[in-house]
């Protein structure tokens, strides 16, 4: 076999390897890879309920779409545009962001990007240098300490259970911290647990991070999907003298069922704010501009279409936990935010479950006993081990009301046979 052969250059020196180490040591996205088996079982002509993306199941508001296609229809937007976003929407974002947040901004420190996905990449690459630590506390979204990598940084785990509602505490974070520390991950509510942290507690994360020169990353995406008596509080509002220090990332996907639309922002200091857009300038350019004119009628307009959506969600989410609490061995601490559940499933691990087929598995690890529940019940769940807490199932509950039920009507089923 020659030298030259995928197979010999696969590994070994720099010269024979065909895929970098960096690129290659990145794993696939573990709710995109849930969300599309689930979708080519479907497609095969299997009943198969998914819970696997992140992904609200309304269509995006009508007057967004308008605004979209008529933008399609102007010649002013068939051409390149400012790398860093259309000067009328990052003015939209800064109105926006005081509306909803209290965060005081000017346009100059509005980045807008194609997605939340690439927001959250371009942050870490343009403040990491190659072996700083980013703390980053777990259950977290897949996605978080690749793009860390990916920079060049180290991500240092500091991981919180369903004893706490998934939320660290400043010990935790503070018995993490070394010399090599320049940043922390801070997300509220959170992706995958659904963990809303008090205005206390941000605060007190806060001031932490200010009193140790940190810089801080805070993921705001899901700030408009808070249930009951939680409330969203923004970071540098709660600590004003940390904005210098503080990286805000949010976009249009959750709030406004946009996810196809792939528009997001970054807000943070100036000279961050144009050290990224130079980067993109040479990554990307500009977003799709229909995009941005899209994303700029969901700013501008009200929050009435947002509000039935969390309503929506939060029937949802009382119904999900309620029976995912009714199957033995599971524990389901009820979300405050976003629209995700994450029970522990560690009691489950190692019981038996009878096959349809004949014979039975042992599930031992959460990534097990999700191949058995898709298999078996028909349900697609993300283990666990894709957030860096093994023992855990993740269920988007933002599906219409009759598949979730349904959905959660079969594991109940097929975990009621397991035994020891």
């Amino acid at each position: 076999m020659s030298a030259a052969t995928p197979t010999a250059r696969s590994a070994g020196s720099p010269t024979q390897r065909r895929v970098s180490a960096r690129v290659g040591a990145i794993s696939e996205s573990a709710t995109l890879a849930v969300d599309a088996k689930a979708k080519a079982l479907k497609a095969a002509g299997r009943p198969v309920i998914g819970f696997g993306a992140g992904e609200p199941d309304f269509p995006t508001p009508d007057y967004i779409v308008e605004a979209a296609a008529e933008a399609c229809h102007n010649p002013k937007y068939h051409r390149y545009t400012p790398a860093g976003g259309l000067p009328e929407l990052k003015a939209a974002i800064v109105a926006k962001t005081l509306r909803d947040s209290g965060y005081r901004v000017e346009p100059s420190q509005v980045l807008v990007t194609n997605g939340g996905k690439q927001a959250i990449y371009e942050a870490f690459a343009t403040l990491l240098d190659p072996g700083d630590e980013v703390i980053v506390p777990a259950p977290y979204w897949t996605t978080y300490p690749e793009s860390i990598r990916l920079a060049g940084g180290v991500p240092v785990d500091v991981v919180a259970d369903e004893t706490t509602g998934y939320r660290v505490s400043v010990e935790q974070l503070e018995a993490a911290r070394t010399d090599r520390t320049k940043m922390v991950l801070f997300v509220s509510p959170s992706n995958p647990t659904g963990a809303v942290y008090s205005r206390e507690q941000v605060e007190a994360v806060g001031r932490w991070a200010a009193e140790h020169g940190l810089w801080v990353m805070t993921d705001e995406i899901y700030e408009h999907l808070v249930y009951g008596d939680a409330t969203f509080s923004s970071l540098p509002v709660v600590v004003p003298e940390l904005a210098d220090r503080c990286v805000v990332v949010n976009g249009v996907a959750k709030t406004y069922a946009m996810t196809g639309w792939r528009v997001g922002w970054i807000l943070g200091p100036q000279d961050v704010i144009k050290a990224a857009t130079n980067l993109q300038s040479h990554a990307t350019s500009n977003v799709s501009n229909v995009a941005q004119v899209a994303a700029l009628a969901a700013v501008s307009g009200d929050l009435e279409a947002v509000s039935a959506m969390r309503e929506a969600f939060d029937r949802r989410r009382r119904t999900i936990v309620r029976m995912l609490n009714e199957i033995d061995g599971v524990e389901c601490p009820e979300p405050e935010g976003a629209f995700y559940a994450y029970p522990s499933v560690k009691a489950l691990l190692g019981k038996e479950i009878p096959l349809a087929a004949g014979g039975s598995r042992r599930p031992g690890t959460s990534v097990e006993l999700a191949e058995v529940i898709l298999e078996e019940a028909e349900v697609a769940v993300v283990p666990g081990e894709a957030f860096g807490t093994p023992g855990y199932l993740r269920l988007s509950y933002a599906l219409g009301d009759e598949d979730l039920a349904e959905g959660i009507s079969r594991i109940q089923k097929l975990l009621a046979l397991a035994r020891d």
